[in-house]
């Protein structure tokens, strides 16, 4: 957001996450995007969860791996839907910050974003790196100091499960939903 800000564009967050899985991960990812928003004035657009659509479209990709096949549809996916309500609502531009992740790959995601704003003149999509300049350093330091929830797992299930897979084969517990926040942890499990 700072980015955002920073290069005077006048923005909105636009929630649409239909892949996040289970609902008590949805609700908190959503939750601390409103918190954030509320508490620095940014207009905050819920849309919706749509989680059938997301399965349908994922169907048969489901042991594909992270960056693979099922990581780009659910990308088009994400961005079809922001490319549409930025150009019904006079948007000019849209972006994402999943490159900030360095689990995911900035090519595939920045691709699936050009596709969707090249459907409707005068729509871009801002291809930013996330990750130059500290930015990855900087994401933590902000989500300290905003105490936001980490995040263990991209977010849909099958994410879900082979993190899990990855974290048993390496003697380590299973990811625990709603507990770990940056300076802070509690307990539970998924």
């Amino acid at each position: 957001m700072e980015a955002i800000t920073a290069s005077g564009i006048d923005y909105a967050i636009y929630f649409y996450n239909p892949n996040i899985h289970p609902d008590r991960e949805y609700e908190i990812r959503k939750n601390e995007n409103i918190r954030f928003a509320e508490k620095h004035n940014i207009a905050f657009i819920d849309a919706d969860y749509d989680r059938d659509n997301w399965f349908e479209r994922v169907k048969g990709l489901e042991n594909e791996p992270e960056r693979g096949e099922r990581c780009t549809v659910c990308f088009d996916m994400r961005f079809e839907r922001t490319a549409l309500y930025a150009h019904e609502n006079g948007f000019d531009t849209i972006s994402s910050s999943l490159g900030i992740s360095r689990w995911k790959d900035m090519n595939q995601i920045n691709g699936c974003g050009e596709r969707a704003a090249a459907r409707y003149p005068g729509l871009i999509y801002w291809t930013y790196n996330w990750r130059k300049g500290g930015g990855s350093a900087r994401m933590i330091e902000i989500s300290k100091r905003e105490a936001f929830y980490q995040q263990e797992y991209c977010g849909c299930v099958y994410s879900l499960r082979d993190t899990n897979r990855y974290r048993r084969s390496q003697g380590r517990e299973r990811i625990k939903i709603g507990v770990k926040y940056y300076g802070q942890e509690d307990s539970g499990e998924a």
